[in-house]
């Protein structure tokens, strides 16, 4: 947790939230993060969030992983409204310009 690594010495700003997305969840727990990203910001770090490819787009879509950049597109717009500041990605220049037009949207 944040507080156990701050109470080990860590630098705050070596910290960042990442809420685990995958990794055993059901479709309905991804959706649920994602949409609760803002209940992370009362930690006081940074929130990362990794959709890209995930199952869940795959469920949702019903698509193989390498079609699923749209629904990773998607799901990176939306992490970034609902408060994440770092995206990990694997199509990087292509979810930049995603990034980019949400934060001015969002972020002005």
């Amino acid at each position: 947790s944040c507080s156990a690594a701050l109470e080990a010495g860590v630098d705050r700003q070596s910290i960042m939230a990442d809420p685990g997305i995958g990794f055993g969840k059901t479709l309905e727990h991804n959706l649920k993060l994602i949409n609760e990203l803002s209940s992370f910001r009362g930690l006081g770090v940074p929130i990362l969030i990794g959709t890209s490819r995930k199952s869940f787009i795959g469920q949702i879509l019903g698509k193989p992983v390498q079609e699923r950049l749209y629904g990773t597109a998607a799901s990176v717009a939306a992490a970034i409204v609902r408060g994440a500041d770092i995206v990990r990605v694997h199509d990087v220049s292509m979810m930049r310009e995603v990034c980019d037009v949400t934060d001015a949207i969002v972020r002005p």
